[in-house]
């Protein structure tokens, strides 16, 4: 296929694919466009994790504001639009071990939700799960393991529950993870 037949296939293709309705992730919004103020009141925690809760509520809400256009507010009366979440469950499992030592090296993380996001003005769901499971993969630093040298399960699950830079971590893919799909409505 060369010489103009071939380019020119070459351009229809181009242009055919181009209308396909891809886009970059984070950068499309799929909610009516009488949405200007979200509001995410604090998420509940149905967890024994300790402050839970108020690491993913405070970066979902930083995740809007750097990721979006819309205001976000607490008080649901004075949005156009409402997220609400119930942590269900964390669980941190071991992936990865060190074969040396034995010693846990990466931890997969999950983090199970309910979510609903609902308009305002007209009580219309705009996203809803009852499973929104968020899943990623974490590095253990040689600091989480107990006194005999060992990560056990107990241990995995204090260290994001007690190291900040983990827990802050978790929430900040966690917030990525759920904006996306609320705004792109997923």
């Amino acid at each position: 296929m060369n010489g103009p037949r071939g380019l020119t296939f070459v351009m229809a293709s181009a242009l055919l694919f181009a209308g396909c309705g891809y886009h970059v992730a984070g950068h499309s919004s799929a909610l009516p466009k009488t949405i200007h103020v979200i509001a995410v009141p604090a998420l509940e925690n149905k967890t024994t994790s300790y402050r839970l809760e108020q690491k993913l509520t405070a970066a979902t809400v930083h995740e809007f504001l750097a990721k979006t256009a819309y205001k976000v507010v607490s008080n649901p009366e004075d949005a156009d639009a409402v997220l609400r979440g119930k942590v269900l469950a964390l669980e941190a499992v071991p992936l990865l071990f060190d074969t040396t030592t034995g010693r846990a090296t990466t931890m997969l993380v999950t983090v199970k939700c309910e979510v609903t996001f609902t308009e305002s003005s007209t009580q219309k769901l705009l996203y809803h799960s009852d499973n929104f499971i968020f899943r990623n993969e974490y590095e253990i630093p040689a600091s989480a393991a107990n006194s005999a040298g060992q990560t056990d399960l107990t241990t995995l699950k204090n260290f994001f529950e007690e190291q900040q830079p983990a827990l802050d971590r978790l929430a900040q893919d966690f917030a990525a993870h759920l904006v996306a799909a609320v705004i792109e409505n997923y």
